[in-house]
């Protein structure tokens, strides 16, 4: 084999090279790396989420809005009152004469009270109603509470994988340059040529537009963060998959959501309600009582005392109404109610079916991902291996520039796999918690104040009058 002195002080000149593209890489990675005291994890990324994601909060405000039709409804059991007043001036005059009689005022005020004592059930079946589309507004919000973790996470992940690419992409970029610098030493002792160079250049340049790309691409993922979670990300890294409420297996996963999944419970809490509506329209078919009592008081001034000025008047109405026919109306409204009803049915069965492929697909997904990382290191060691072994060949003159570049480039595309791999597997497996219904603050042990539907249901269910919400609007 051929050994000169011009080789080995090529061979001299291209170790510290070597060396300063390591401490380059090096110092690229801590310079990305999160500073530990304001390590943000995925868990304080979706607690923050949870508690300022201004979607999730109409959601919210929506729910109370929909609190509020139970108290609409129960307006049916309570009393109507009323109070009326009312001043006339009257004014007499003697047609045969032409001449003016006498003027008097006259002024009333009085007080009546409806009660409605039977409807059909009407108000029973409304109230009932108003009660299931409460419960069903609840899961939904439930259900957007769960796609806003999930999100989070997935925005969490987004930024972390983002910022690994830059550095491995600013990593290759700093290898890249060293191998211009060895390209352009050994042209100058006569071990290379410039072909060499051209070709260490042009894929320098390559790598400069592909760390520009990688690097708007992590600014679009931080821009997506702050839309979710609310605050811009600091100290982000690489999180782990998922783990907390975890399903044992893709039966077992299938089962708890079909059970528990909030977009099927509000779909079967919409059947419900489609129900009540039926039995509302029914009612209209039934009989009415009403009662309704009043008092008035007249006043008369500046009159002839035989029209009794002043008198005062009660009475009291009981009213029984029995429908006989209304032009056909309530009839199309019970079918209508009814062929309601049965949407809703179908509705339930499609939620399900939609939930079990939701589950699947992400559970299959986590499983590739899996298996992907497992693939990836293996791709990612023997491609380093095989980087080293074509540099050390490179510098003896066995392999070229070229070959070293195609080297690191299987490396670089090794590397940004793995990545990916791992970023697969974080993103499947919170969709398939998801999925089940149970990406919740309390399994997932997440440090945020739960928000608590039933407060304000329970604040307003009853409320006869007052103009102020709960929160003194």
């Amino acid at each position: 084999m051929f050994f000169s002195s011009d080789l080995c002080s090529v061979w001299s000149k291209a170790v510290p090279i070597i060396r300063k593209a390591i401490l380059a890489s090096a110092v690229a990675a801590l310079m990305l790396a999160p500073h530990a005291a304001s390590a943000e994890t995925i868990f304080g990324a979706m607690a923050k989420a949870y508690a300022n994601n201004p979607d999730l909060n109409a959601a919210r405000a929506a729910l109370r809005a929909t609190d509020e039709n139970v108290t609409i409804a129960k307006a049916g059991f309570r009393p109507q009152i009323e109070a009326t007043s009312s001043l006339t001036a009257i004014g007499v005059r003697d047609i045969s004469t032409g001449k003016d009689g006498y003027q008097y005022n006259t002024a009333s005020v009085g007080i009546s009270i409806t009660q409605r004592i039977f409807d059909g059930f009407q108000t029973l079946n409304r109230v009932r109603q108003a009660e299931s589309s409460v419960l069903s507004s609840r899961e939904t919000v439930k259900a957007n509470e769960i796609q806003t973790l999930l999100a989070a996470a997935q925005a969490y992940s987004n930024v972390a994988r983002d910022q690994q690419i830059v550095v491995i992409r600013q990593q290759n970029l700093s290898f890249l340059r060293e191998q211009v610098k060895a390209a352009n030493a050994r042209l100058e002792v006569g071990e290379g040529t410039s072909t060499d160079v051209a070709q260490a250049e042009a894929q320098l340049a390559a790598s400069e537009a592909i760390l520009a790309q990688a690097i708007s691409q992590l600014k679009i993922a931080e821009a997506t963060y702050v839309q979710i979670v609310g605050v811009m990300p600091e100290g982000i890294k690489q999180p782990s998959p998922a783990s907390k409420a975890m399903p044992g297996g893709l039966d077992n996963a299938v089962a708890i959501a079909i059970r528990e999944n909030p977009t099927v419970l509000a779909a079967l809490h919409a059947v419900d309600a489609a129900g009540y509506q039926v039995k509302t329209a029914e009612g209209v078919l039934l009989p009415g009582v009403v009662i309704r009592g009043s008092v008035q008081r007249l006043t008369t001034s500046e009159a002839p005392s035989a029209l009794n000025p002043d008198y005062n008047t009660g009475s009291v109405t009981a009213q029984i109404t029995v429908p006989i026919y209304q032009g056909g109306a309530e009839y199309g409204q019970i079918r209508q109610a009814k062929e309601q009803l049965g949407q809703r049915r179908i509705l339930v069965d499609s939620a399900r079916a939609d939930v079990q492929q939701s589950v699947v697909a992400a559970y299959a997904q986590m499983e590739a991902a899996k298996a992907a990382i497992a693939a990836n290191k293996k791709q990612l060691a023997a491609a380093q291996l095989a980087l080293n072994g074509v540099i050390e060949e490179r510098n003896v003159g066995t392999s070229t520039t070229l070959d070293v570049l195609t080297s690191q480039q299987n490396v670089l595309n090794a590397r940004e796999s793995l990545v990916a791999s791992q970023y697969n597997s974080v993103v499947a497996s919170y969709s398939v918690i998801a999925a089940t219904g149970r990406l919740t603050i309390r399994d997932q042990g997440l440090q945020v104040a739960e928000y608590r539907p039933e407060e304000h249901y329970e604040a307003v269910k009853d409320k006869w009058f007052g103009l102020r919400t709960v929160d003194g609007r």
